[in-house]
């Protein structure tokens, strides 16, 4: 069988690397990119609604009462609250499938080549939640430490894009890790943090559900239909126990297998026989309809579920679901007597300078330590200046600061004043990073990414 006949079946070693770790960047970024705008333009849309003569529907809309009834479970919750618990799910779901696949196949995956990225994330992490607590210690904002905490990685994405190929493509590759590693941190805070009291009976229905779905996935079973029912009853029992819903999402992903159901090789063998089959049966396009379908069947026990399900819910994600999150949480009414107040609030400041300051002294330090101490080395082509520049973009906390917002405060007017830090703190971390890293590349670099060959 010739490389022509069936593409993608046999690889060089190179090739492979290639197959396996750069394309799936590449793809990554550029749909990261695209969402980024999509988020930006949902964002716009709900700060000028909330400030328009229109605002009283704005409100209106994302309260009003959403309820579902079936034989297997009840919602009865606004439409704001279904947004935040349901759809995030998912959107951590997605989370939760990037983050596995970092760490078996990714830039996570090794104790060295993760070093960098997590010690970055960690002092990204650290020292925001520190600056807000200096502020706020004591106070009825205290319980917002976590909000500067996160990166939105599909806003840094989208403004480090703007650089073009003056931005190291390695650099793009760390800031992608650098924010895997963030949102699984930010996760962590979320589940030991910022969940209610904990329901015991609900816990035991979350846990048979479980073990349900880790018998099933035992046997073999991969019908899609099959885990959306079982996830989707274990997280009404996770919503119902008091530990947020979210978590249940990054649960499912990490027990998403990510092997193929059968190996290359035998996939290999069988399509030559499709092909052969194929070709036989010219003229008959019954027959070769048939040929097709058992050739797609081969293809999908050939494709590990993971990869699968991130490329299916990757678009849905990145262009649906966090930009109908923005527009349903980032609509801030701002008057003169709330201007007034973010201008003298705490929380304002805590979180804007968490997000302007934290991050990058946060994010460079961590990363000066690890290589200095010998732990990490920087990835070709990245200084220490595109460092503390990626640490800038990545103070950019907008939509899992956003949710954590929710999740402190009870007080309308500290969601309010928190939500100015986050929306004047994102913007300031966006453009200085972007101004910075334009500053730091010297005219005349060009760096491209590594070509990859088509197959």
């Amino acid at each position: 069988m010739t490389q022509s006949r069936l593409p993608g079946a046999m690889r060089s070693p190179v090739q492979a690397i290639e197959h396996r770790l750069v394309r799936p960047a590449q793809e990554f970024l550029a749909r990261e990119t695209a969402g980024g705008f999509a988020i930006l333009a949902a964002a716009v849309v709900a700060f000028v609604w909330a400030n328009s003569p229109w605002s009283e529907q704005y409100f209106d809309l994302w309260h009003s009462k959403v309820t579902l009834e079936t034989g297997l479970l009840t919602l009865d919750e606004d439409l704001g609250h279904l947004v935040n618990d349901g759809l995030m799910a998912i959107f951590f779901f997605m989370i939760g499938l990037e983050t596995k696949r970092e760490l078996l196949h990714g830039e996570l995956a090794g104790f060295r080549k993760a070093a960098l990225p997590v010690s970055a994330a960690i002092g990204g992490l650290v020292l925001p939640a520190l600056i807000f607590t200096a502020f706020n210690a004591g106070g009825d904002g205290a319980r917002g430490w976590g909000i500067p905490m996160a990166t939105d990685i599909a806003f840094a994405v989208a403004v480090l894009a703007l650089l073009g190929r003056r931005a190291p493509f390695p650099l793009k590759v760390f800031l992608l890790a650098l924010a895997v590693a963030d949102d699984l941190g930010a996760i962590a805070v979320i589940a030991v943090f910022y969940s209610d009291g904990i329901s015991v009976e609900a816990l035991m229905y979350a846990g048979l559900v479980l073990a349900v779905i880790l018998v099933v996935r035992q046997f073999g079973v991969r019908r899609l239909d099959v885990y959306t029912l079982l996830g989707a009853l274990f997280w009404v029992a996770v919503l119902e126990s008091g530990i947020h819903a979210t978590i249940a999402g990054v649960l499912l992903a990490f027990l998403t297998p990510s092997r193929p159901k059968q190996d290359v090789e035998k996939f290999r063998a069988e399509a030559d026989l499709f092909l052969d089959a194929f070709d036989k049966n010219r003229g008959d396009s019954d027959a070769q309809q048939v040929v097709l379908h058992e050739f797609e069947a081969a293809v999908r026990r050939s494709e590990a579920p993971l990869e699968r399900l991130e490329h299916l819910i990757h678009p849905w994600v990145v262009f649906a679901i966090v930009p109908i999150f923005a527009l349903a949480n980032a609509g801030v009414e701002v008057t003169s007597e709330a201007f007034e107040g973010a201008i003298q609030s705490r929380v304002t400041y805590g979180v804007m300078l968490g997000l302007v300051l934290g991050k990058p002294i946060g994010i460079f330090l961590a990363t000066w330590i690890a290589v200095r101490s010998g732990l990490a080395a920087l990835p070709n082509g990245v200084s220490y200046a595109h460092i503390l520049g990626v640490g800038m973009i990545a103070g950019l906390g907008f939509t899992v600061s956003l949710f954590v917002t929710d999740l402190a405060f009870d007080d309308a007017l500290l969601i309010d004043e928190a939500k100015l830090g986050i929306l004047a703190g994102s913007i300031i971390a966006g453009v200085a990073g972007l101004v910075f890293l334009r500053l730091a590349v010297k005219p005349g670099e060009d760096f491209a990414p590594p070509p990859i060959v088509s197959h």
